[in-house]
């Protein structure tokens, strides 16, 4: 089992129950692909050290997950890079 560290940014301009879909989307997107969440942690609004796409702050959540394989993170990246919600996105695997 691969572990996982997912962070990504939500746009500042959303509502609270939208930036919650968001959220439940994404995870909904790794759990149906084969990936086992062991823990989200909202961090809430911040601002960002630079300007992304015209927005100077935005919504920060951290996603732990555990894999099989790559096929929940692949699907995760591809739906964060098309999705205009999402600022930003890292995923990082875990070394043990």
């Amino acid at each position: 089992m691969r572990e996982y560290e997912i962070m990504f940014i939500v746009r500042p301009t959303l509502g609270e129950d939208e930036v919650k879909k968001v959220v439940k989307e994404f995870s909904e997107t790794l759990t149906s692909n084969g990936a086992k969440i062991t823990d989200t942690k909202e961090m809430g609004q911040r601002e960002l050290a630079y300007e992304i796409k015209d927005f100077k702050s935005g919504y920060y959540f951290v996603i732990n997950c555990e894999a099989e394989n790559d096929k929940a993170i692949k699907e995760f990246d591809r739906l964060a890079l098309i999705n205009n919600d999402v600022v930003r996105h890292l995923i990082t695997k875990i070394e043990k």
